[in-house]
């Protein structure tokens, strides 16, 4: 009686093995990898695509825009996450991706609650990112050294941020942290300490800088005031098909984009007043 009963077990778990072969090879599976500044939005879609299509799995990853773009370039996941065009990264070939706009988020220089500063100009905020203020007094704030904490080189939001407010050059060596929510406790923790986050990512643990007067909001962001922004891009190698197709479409709804995007701090692309192209040129 034991045979038949080891038979019968195998055959269940190789018609188990076939179906989850056969569940994979229908493609109800994708992976999202790349931006720490739009993984919220993208988990909290996904969670809410999972609960009204079941057995349709979106497996969302961080890791920062470059390898969101060198991963779905290499074909490895489904969806590349990025706070920049694929453009402005070197060793990607935009050509063969396609850009879906999602949102739009701006970023923001945030400082430890005892600097005392509420605005700085843009010439000085260069200034302290290229290492040539060393004390917050010199611009205005209370007496301390200023602690630069810069995220990691591959990140989007740096990226943006050395573009807009350095024009170009690169900040100055300094610590480097991969994790947006560290970069937060981090200048929390640190008299002194300044960096920049993604709007969605500030809480009141940390003050943030209006620049030349202009505060960083979501309405100056829209008009391209305040310019220290970027599109949140879901790259895909080719036109998307199937599950990655449909999550795509969903994203963009308008149910995800009235109902989560605006929510969790970020801009529906359909409210910006003003566009940009890669290279920053506003398109009339």
């Amino acid at each position: 009686m034991k045979k038949p009963i080891w038979i019968l077990s195998t055959i269940s778990f190789l018609i188990l093995l076939s179906g989850c072969s056969s569940w994979i090879d229908r493609g109800e599976s994708i992976t999202a990898v790349g931006s720490s500044a739009l993984q919220p939005l993208v988990e909290t879609a996904a969670e809410s695509f999972q609960t009204n299509n079941p057995g349709r799995f979106i497996n969302v990853q961080g890791g920062g825009s470059g390898t969101g773009l060198s991963q779905v370039q290499a074909g490895a996941v489904e969806i590349g996450n990025s706070d920049v065009f694929a453009e402005e990264k070197s060793g990607i070939d935009a050509s063969k991706l396609i850009d879906h706009q999602v949102a739009a988020v701006g970023i923001t220089p945030i400082i430890n609650q005892a600097v005392g500063l509420t605005n700085i100009s843009m010439a000085d905020l260069r200034r302290v990112f290229l290492g040539e203020v060393i004390n917050w007094q010199e611009v205005g704030g209370n007496d301390l050294p200023i602690v630069l904490l810069n995220r990691a080189s591959g990140s989007g939001t740096r990226n943006t941020f050395e573009r807009w407010v350095l024009q170009g050059e690169t900040a100055k060596q300094s610590q480097e942290q991969d994790s947006t929510g560290m970069v937060r406790q981090i200048v929390a923790d640190t008299p002194g300490a300044i960096s920049y986050l993604a709007f969605s990512y500030v809480t009141e643990e940390v003050d943030t800088l209006a620049i030349d007067g202009i505060e960083p909001t979501d309405e100056n962001v829209m008009t391209n005031q305040w310019i220290i922004w970027s599109y949140e891009h879901m790259y895909t190698n080719g036109e998307p098909t199937g599950l990655t197709k449909d999550f795509l479409e969903y994203i963009l709804s308008d149910e995800v984009q009235e109902s989560i995007v605006g929510k969790l701090g970020y801009i529906p692309v359909s409210r910006m007043q003003v566009q940009r192209d890669w290279q920053g040129n506003v398109i009339e």
